[in-house]
């Protein structure tokens, strides 16, 4: 989306940091990158924590529908700025 970005992740050990605080790491890292977006940022972030599998699958949909919704494009796989780096297995 022009004005956020959704991110799922899980974490790799049991000793993980805050979402908070990664996120203030993640940010940092952009800003380093790309110094434009520096005073972009919001204060704060929202996390949800995924309970089950199809919890995720509709957050994963909802996600994908938020260009459709705003009328950037008229399908999901239009979406040009969608990515994924790994899927999150659910047992």
């Amino acid at each position: 989306m022009p004005d956020h970005i959704h991110l799922f992740c899980a974490p790799g050990t049991h000793n993980t940091p805050a979402v908070k605080v990664w996120t203030k790491y993640w940010k940092r890292l952009v800003s380093q990158k790309a110094s434009a977006l520096r005073k972009q940022w919001l204060p704060d972030c929202w996390d949800t924590q995924m309970r089950s599998q199809e919890h995720y699958i509709r957050k994963l949909e909802y996600v994908a529908q938020n260009p459709v919704r705003k009328g950037l494009v008229e399908r999901s796989d239009d979406w040009v700025y969608k990515g994924k780096i790994n899927d999150l297995i659910w047992v």
